[in-house]
């Protein structure tokens, strides 16, 4: 059994396990002096002024309260009272990151942004992420433009992609547009102080709703896990605060998964190939025939994103408690994602998840490397230019994207687990209200509720089955480890 882990400074503690994660992983973990020297020869944003003006435009971002990479705007127009033209507005990294750079070079090895408690370890060096290729508000910048029509029944027709000078006006966070959306709360000032932008949210917030529905009627799957966010507070972690699905966070998704679908489909009309990501048919189909029969429901024998998604939603409805572990089961069944070369579409696998095809990553280009990739393919196909990446390039590149994407996740989850028992480090011997989430040969695990945290049930598992509720005591945490011990 670990013994209480406690250090003298938690957040060096956490910064340093998370590095050593990162080099286990196989990360590099600092920018090269080439890549240093490269970010600060930078003196401001890319300028392009033979591009369309679209600043006039009401942009804004809507992100986390402390996201300071901001790849995205969006903006809306109604056409009539049933069609809406939706445009995303994502950043222009490649004006500046050219292809074989420095700063390229690393990114290209990275891939992806690591999110940790205490650390971010960005793809991108800070002078562009946060500065320069970020869409920051009250600044000009130029942009890759994706534009689309949102019918009256959800469908997204006249897809264009073009470039264009864009402005945000105002910089949002989630919770308070949601609450705001829902009449739970002011609006922010943001948007009482812009003239028009209150009406221009609504405008988007029904044209998403719209996506949205057609999304779940094709079979998409509404999903909730429990992935809480350690609170930092003066280097300490005070807090696990659950980050919930609302109506902003709804907002952003439903208008960047219809605009990877438009640069999929736009990057094929051109004849250019592209890295998809890709979901697959769940090859554990018959478990989840087996879950959905442990708990009185039934799925049928073929894989169909449209009967997972009812099952799921029956199960909301029914367990609204335990349907969080429901969710995690299902994820851990239809297995993770990857990233493949399309050429065409009959290449194209689709995401069982979402239950789309035509879905390519190009969103993040802060963040993300396969997002810069399609960039590069886009400004190619936009200015009839010659392809950037080889075949055989493309198909190393989804690989090596691939491994370290679920290598990145693998550091976040670990440096999570490791949050939550250094917070928990100092209530050993205190009670907590828990759920079964798991219980088999190897180890029965509970969940606490206040605050959010899994550990392993070491004493008093006899007769205990998933979704039963007890009380717990906690025995003991393994900070390194992120091991967290309770009893019966």
């Amino acid at each position: 059994m670990p013994s209480d882990v406690r250090f003298p400074d938690p957040s060096a503690d956490l910064s340093s396990l998370a590095r050593e994660a990162m080099v286990q992983r196989g990360f590099a973990v600092d920018f090269p002096e080439a890549a240093i020297d490269q970010a600060e020869s930078l003196s401001e944003p890319a300028q392009n002024d033979n591009i369309p003006d679209k600043r006039h435009l009401l942009w804004c971002s809507i992100d986390n309260d402390d996201s300071r990479d901001l790849d995205q705007l969006t903006v809306a127009e109604p056409l009539d009272v049933k069609s809406t033209r939706v445009h995303v507005a994502i950043s222009d990294v490649d004006a500046l990151v050219r292809k074989g750079s420095p700063i390229d070079t690393h990114a290209r090895h990275n891939t992806t942004s690591v999110y940790t408690p205490t650390i971010i370890f960005p793809m991108l060096p800070e002078r562009l992420s946060t500065d320069l290729t970020s869409l920051n508000p009250h600044e000009d910048r130029i942009a890759v433009v994706i534009s689309y029509t949102v019918g009256p029944d959800g469908h997204v027709n006249d897809g264009a992609v073009g470039r264009a000078r864009i402005r945000n006006h105002a910089k949002l966070a989630y919770n308070g547009v949601a609450a705001w959306l829902d009449g739970e709360g002011d609006a922010p000032d943001s948007i009482a102080d812009i003239a028009g932008l209150s009406d221009q949210l609504r405008i988007q917030d029904e044209a998403a709703q719209r996506l949205r529905m057609r999304r779940y009627e094709d079979g998409a799957l509404d999903l909730e896990t429990i992935e809480p966010r350690a609170i930092m507070d003066d280097g300490r972690v005070v807090q696990l605060r659950r980050e919930r699905k609302n109506r902003a966070r709804a907002l952003i998704e439903d208008f960047m998964i219809a605009a990877n679908g438009v640069t999929a489909r736009y990057l094929e009309t051109k004849g250019m190939p592209s890295i998809r990501r890709v979901v697959h048919s769940p090859e554990r189909w018959d478990r989840l025939e087996a879950l959905a029969a442990e708990l009185g429901d039934h799925l049928p024998p073929v894989p169909t994103p449209k009967a997972l998604a009812d099952f799921l939603s029956r199960r909301r409805q029914a367990d609204p408690l335990r349907f969080p572990d429901l969710s995690l089961a299902v994820v851990k069944l239809l297995g993770r994602g990857e990233y493949a070369l399309t050429r065409t579409q009959e290449d194209d696998a689709g995401h069982f998840g979402l239950a789309v095809r035509d879905y390519v990553h190009s969103t993040a280009p802060n963040r993300r490397y396969t997002d810069l990739i399609t960039q590069r393919l886009l400004k190619a196909a936009i200015g009839d230019a010659r392809r950037p990446y080889s075949i055989q390039e493309l198909e190393a590149l989804a690989e090596h994207c691939t491994r370290q994407e679920d290598a990145a996740d693998k550091v976040e989850r670990q440096m999570r687990k490791s949050a939550a028992a250094l917070l928990l480090s100092d209530r050993v011997g205190q009670h907590f209200d828990a759920i079964v989430t798991g219980a088999a040969a190897k180890g029965t695990w509970v969940r606490i509720f206040d605050p959010p945290a899994e550990g392993r049930l070491v004493r008093g598992t006899a007769g205990l089955d998933v979704g039963d509720r007890l009380s717990v005591r906690l025995v003991g945490t393994d900070v390194r480890q992120g091991f967290i011990d309770f009893e019966n």
